[in-house]
């Protein structure tokens, strides 16, 4: 099936994750009972999974929760490079934390990068991996200086980079930061054949079990929406965006949903690596294994703040990547479409360790920047080494308790002022629909309906599902995101489908259902 990036918005315009088509694996059963165990990590996405295996590998009990079906959210919805370099990281992190930082950085990425081939050949999983080099490119001959600038960072940094004027790309570049010996896969065959070990350990594993509540103590305590409990000496929250939020992370952490566009090239086109340039909203392009004589190709770009396009511009963003997807591989035939999102930190380097100041027992993992398959089995193996009494070197290079009052300021500043905004913005009148009926088939908006604030969509045959339009988060107002049906939380980057359900945190609770008649909305 093709689609047409013209053609309008809606799911029936393709298909979607390419990772999610294959099979789930076998289902677990929800958490019925109170239990424990000696160690409790809450998510089932590469960090958690990864984490979790490191821990039983090392002998001890352990439990995952999983809110939906493991490997199925953002880990589900990645381009999946595995790649230590990380765009134009390695000359900010050296001026913003120095070149010991720097060099730490390098050094645990490329380790995790290594330590997939070697566990994949390990436990036999065949998860389409390939070697490759990376390269983060520009067409702009001005930015020419800034990616040699990068490759000699990269390189001081301990990677084997180069700066290259040539790419095997069927366009021409200005100039390319090229690093050797990365590497590409498919991320759910991968985590779905380490569950399966884990299992073999010992570990359990839980799915369609949300946790709702954390109380830290010896031992500490998770009580999930079934309202049954977990108690563990420790515990790793793991679930992308901290549903638990002890440090104040929401106040240094940015959330940027990105749009990806998939279909299979002859496999002569294939450029033989993994690409990226910051220019144009990012623009990465890698390919996959598909069939005898042909490639998957896979573009991925146009960053946003969830929550904040308007009527039909994340579909017009979908048509833009699309036309430079078509434009520079001029025979795909475009199959596929997705979106994830990433959390970006306000000094470039992700948050994993101690949950808080105060903690002893309870760790997180996020802000992986767009970088989340190097950086989940990094925190995996961070937080297994902490919870066996082992300090990496970049421990404190990681530390979420980490903060840099002057470097951060800014970007602290400039994020809170992007939630007060919202906060109180969408709140003023003129912010949403004067009735339902201005609601159209397929679309949603705000409504308010005998006082209260509603949101409001309507499906394709016209019935109207309303919910509150109240993030359970923190209370912000959410928007509709009419592309992909979903209404997002434009603070913190929650989302849920059009009859409340969670769709992605922070948020653990669903936005309320409400009944509307349609006479009384006008």
């Amino acid at each position: 099936m093709t689609y047409d990036p013209g053609s309008g918005p809606g799911p029936a315009s393709g298909a979607g994750s390419l990772w999610m088509e294959y099979a789930p694996g076998p289902a677990r059963p929800p958490l019925d009972a109170s239990i424990e165990t000696e160690v409790a990590v809450v998510g089932g996405g590469i960090a958690g999974l990864c984490t979790a295996w490191e821990v039983a590998r090392a002998g001890h009990p352990v439990v995952l929760l999983e809110a939906d079906r493991i490997a199925s959210g953002v880990t589900g919805h990645t381009t999946a490079k595995l790649s230590a370099l990380h765009g134009m990281a390695y000359a900010e992190i050296a001026s913003v934390h120095g070149a010991r930082a720097a060099r730490l950085y390098a050094h645990s990425q490329q380790i995790a990068v290594d330590h997939v081939a070697e566990v994949s050949e390990e436990l036999g999983i065949d998860c389409d991996l390939e070697r490759l080099p990376a390269y983060t490119y520009t067409e702009d001959p001005a930015m020419a200086g800034k990616l040699r600038e990068e490759a000699e960072a990269a390189r001081a940094a301990g990677l084997d980079a180069s700066y290259e004027t040539e790419v095997p790309l069927p366009f021409p570049v200005a100039g390319a930061v090229k690093v050797e010996n990365q590497a590409q896969f498919h991320p759910r065959k991968f985590l779905l054949g380490l569950a399966a070990d884990l299992e073999v350990l010992g570990g359990r594993i839980f799915e369609r079990t949300r946790v709702t509540r954390l109380q830290e103590g010896t031992p500490c305590e998770l009580t999930t929406s079934g309202g049954h409990t977990v108690r563990a000496r420790e515990v790793v929250v793991a679930t992308h965006y901290p549903v638990f939020d002890r440090a104040l992370l929401f106040t240094r952490l940015e959330p940027k949903r990105e749009l990806v566009v998939a279909g299979p090239i002859p496999a002569g086109q294939d450029p033989g690596g993994m690409y990226l340039t910051p220019e144009g909203g990012t623009r990465s392009v890698r390919t996959a294994p598909y069939g005898e004589g042909r490639r998957m190709l896979i573009v991925t770009g146009e960053k946003f703040t969830p929550g904040t396009e308007g009527e039909g511009e994340v579909g017009e963003r979908f048509r833009k990547l699309a036309s430079w997807a078509r434009e520079r591989f001029p025979e795909v035939e475009l199959t596929h479409r997705w979106a994830t999102q990433d959390n970006f930190t306000t000094d470039r380097v992700p948050y994993v360790g101690r949950l808080h100041a105060g903690s002893r027992h309870a760790y997180v993992a996020t802000g992986f920047a767009g970088w989340g398959m190097s950086n989940g089995v990094m925190a995996g193996d961070l937080l297994a080494s902490r919870i066996r009494g082992r300090e990496p070197a970049w421990t404190s290079l990681y530390d979420p308790v980490r903060l840099h009052p002057v470097r951060e300021a800014p970007a602290m500043l400039r994020l809170q002022a992007q939630v007060g905004k919202h906060f109180i913005g969408d709140r003023l009148p003129g912010a949403h629909a004067d009735s339902t009926a201005d609601i159209e088939p397929g679309a949603g908006a705000v409504v308010r309906v005998g006082g209260r604030r509603l949101a409001v969509h309507r499906d394709a045959a016209g019935a109207l599902h309303a919910v509150s339009a109240r993030c359970t988060h923190l209370g912000c107002i959410v928007h509709f995101n009419d592309e992909e049906c979903a209404w997002e939380c434009p603070c913190h980057g929650s989302r849920f489908d059009v009859d409340g359900k969670v769709v992605q945190g922070p948020a653990m609770k669903p936005l309320e259902q409400f009944d509307v008649d349609e006479e009384e909305a006008r």
